[in-house]
């Protein structure tokens, strides 16, 4: 495409690409855009060096005046959208990229393979954190899913509410707090399961966590009180009826008078599993599979089009894809969360060329990232989880719900 748009000459003209998602995935109630602050750190590194134009080169796949053009890209151009951590519904305009169409059609893998994937795990953490409720939930889905993938996921899973990570390299790349707990393999080490314990808590302290379903639970209950005794920090479940062993463990360590020991599940957990464990005397979730993998939704189903370019007249006029199941809408967006008076969101209003009408309620869901090629807003994810929380409870109580169901709220089109 470049390279026969620079032949043409058409590559400078002035254009809008827009990233949204045409639905959200099957049954789902809201989404939650995340991967913005990694896609503006890309971004900023996106170049053409010597290695890539050689590859380019050597294996035809363009001419030299566009290998000549690529050698010397800099994205100049400015980019709108959502904050991070905000929620979405289908039509919002969640990145508007504004350049040549030369830059801005580069763009298209680097934005939605970032916004797809980290989308997808933000929108699945949210579902999962709201059914866990003030209980905190640790992401521990590393082993599941690609090695980057995994930090990526991580991040996401924290600007949705989860509290801590077991990913290490989330932590130290992203600030993600971390927090992990001991496998099988290393009470499986040791010749008696108490000689595990006895080893982990002199090393690391009475207030960690030990797993006590190696063998036979109530057993290792007990041996893991003989060995912390009333400053043991928590126990944690990785198989079985959870629920049932739940209470089981919990009556075990209140009658020793250990009744701030806390309870940790794991075991293929995912949102409708935490929301079947809300009357369990749990303290804490980990989940790993289903989380790394959108919990059924591994892809946002995000799309990047050409919605205005400059016309001959040198005007910006909007353009749209017709085809069948597959159209969009033409024109620049601009987007607000419309609100009732008690600051409940009705609808989300989706401007076409002008910002839309705010009716006093409402509030304006972009910002400016992009100015001339600089990046403005970094979107630190601190800021994005506390945005996250607050976009979260201002829709209407339905939006929680597991059950399958369309959007929580409708996308209105303002023309102008």
């Amino acid at each position: 495409m470049l390279q026969a748009a620079l032949a043409s000459g058409e590559a400078h003209r002035r254009c809008v690409f827009e990233a949204f998602a045409r639905r959200l995935p099957e049954g789902r109630r809201y989404g939650v855009v995340s991967g913005t602050g990694r896609f503006l750190e890309a971004l900023e590194r996106f170049r053409f060096g010597d290695e890539e134009l050689a590859f380019l080169e050597g294996a035809g796949v363009v001419d030299r005046p566009t290998l000549d053009w690529l050698a010397g890209y800099r994205f100049s151009g400015d980019v709108t959208g959502y904050a991070e951590g905000e929620c979405y519904f289908p039509g919002s305009p969640v990145l508007v990229v504004e350049s040549t169409f030369a830059e801005g059609v580069l763009l298209e893998t680097l934005v939605l393979s970032i916004l797809n994937h980290d989308t997808a795990i933000a929108s699945a953490a949210s579902r999962m954190t709201a059914a866990a409720g003030d209980r905190p939930c640790i992401e521990m889905g590393s082993r599941r899913t690609h090695e980057e993938a995994a930090v990526a996921a991580a991040r996401a899973a924290y600007v949705a509410g989860f509290g801590t990570t077991s990913n290490l390299e989330a932590g130290r790349r992203f600030g993600v707090p971390t927090a992990g707990t001991a496998a099988h393999a290393f009470t499986l080490l040791y010749d008696s399961e108490k000689e595990a314990f006895t080893a982990q808590v002199d090393s690391l302290g009475r207030g960690t966590t030990l797993l006590v379903d190696t063998y036979d639970v109530r057993t290792a209950v007990d041996l893991a009180l003989q060995v912390a005794g009333p400053e043991l920090g928590a126990v944690r479940l990785d198989s079985g009826d959870l629920l049932i062993q739940a209470q089981e463990v919990r009556a075990q360590l209140d009658a020793a008078g250990n009744h701030h020991t806390r309870i940790i599940v794991t075991s293929d957990l995912d949102e409708f599993a935490i929301a079947a464990l809300a009357a369990a005397p749990v303290s804490g979730y980990g989940v790993g599979t289903a989380l790394v993998t959108g919990s059924g939704a591994p892809t946002a189903s995000m799309v990047y089009k050409l919605v205005q370019r400059e016309d001959a007249s040198g005007a910006m006029a909007p353009v749209a894809k017709k085809s069948k199941d597959k159209t969009s809408v033409g024109g620049r967006k601009w987007a607000m969360r419309r609100r009732n008076g008690s600051g409940v969101a009705q609808a989300e209003v989706v401007g076409i060329g002008e910002r839309p009408h705010d009716d006093g309620d409402d509030r304006p869901l972009m910002v400016k990232l992009v100015r001339g090629g600089e990046v403005v807003d970094h979107q630190d994810i601190h800021e994005a989880r506390a945005r996250h929380e607050a976009s979260r409870a201002e829709l209407p109580r339905a939006a929680a719900q597991l059950s399958r169901g369309e959007p929580v709220i409708p996308t209105i089109y303002e023309e102008h």
